[in-house]
């Protein structure tokens, strides 16, 4: 039952969103996503989606991008991300979940799941200070990610039995000369050796694992691994 990841699928079901404006590895992604997930992932696998799942606005409008996440093989594990605006409270997802028989996928918010030898934690993060979009807290909101994702950690850490705890954001804690060190102190803390993130796209000359302070750093942004969920085991 081998683990998956991608970030940034921006599904756009309900109104249609060309992504292709983004650069012409983008042209008709949707369809690029089914055929290589379907390639390589099975009804027993898990996927984790770090953020930016679909450009909906409400739930309401994001249903057919969900039941087209639903239609894939495999377990779904999704966070959040920058752009998904139709985010509500856990229960009201799940709720939403149940009464349109979506049954896949789960939410990975302040908690952790166990998948095989693995236990999968995370939370969205944060722009950096000087990208952060003006009239937020930074402060505030820094802190506010730094406690959902030592409470994931937490919890991962409870349930491991002996499974190594994995790291799922939506903003790299490390790229370039950025880096969030709040966040990376908190994986330091929980012994953390592998970090997924998404959210940068349009590089592609870069390695795909980048090492800072021991921790491996991966690149898992949908145009960057070319819409294929990487294999994690």
């Amino acid at each position: 039952m081998p683990l998956h990841a991608i970030a940034d699928t921006h599904l756009s079901h309900f109104k249609h969103k060309p992504m292709d404006i983004f650069g012409s590895r983008w042209k008709n992604h949707t369809e690029q996503i089914r055929e290589k997930w379907c390639a390589i992932v099975s009804e027993s696998d898990t996927v984790v989606i770090a953020g930016d799942i679909s450009w909906a606005m409400t739930l309401e409008e994001a249903r057919e991008d969900f039941l087209f996440l639903e239609s894939l093989p495999g377990k779904k594990i999704i966070s959040k991300g920058n752009h998904d605006y139709w985010w509500q409270t856990a229960k009201k997802i799940t709720d939403f979940f149940e009464q349109n028989s979506i049954s896949t996928i789960e939410l990975l918010h302040n908690n952790a799941y166990t998948v095989e030898d693995f236990v999968v934690c995370g939370t969205r993060g944060w722009y950096s200070e000087g990208a952060s979009p003006k009239g937020n807290d930074y402060v505030k909101l820094v802190n506010r990610e730094v406690a959902r994702l030592e409470m994931s950690l937490r919890e991962g850490q409870t349930i491991a039995k002996g499974r190594e705890l994995l790291v799922f954001l939506h903003f790299p804690a490390f790229f370039g000369g950025f880096v969030f060190r709040e966040l990376v102190d908190v994986m330091h803390k929980f012994d953390v050796q592998r970090c997924y993130y998404g959210h940068i796209h349009g590089i592609y000359k870069i390695p795909p694992v980048s090492m800072f302070e021991g921790i491996e750093m991966h690149m898992i942004s949908s145009d960057f691994l070319d819409f294929t969920p990487l294999k994690i085991c």
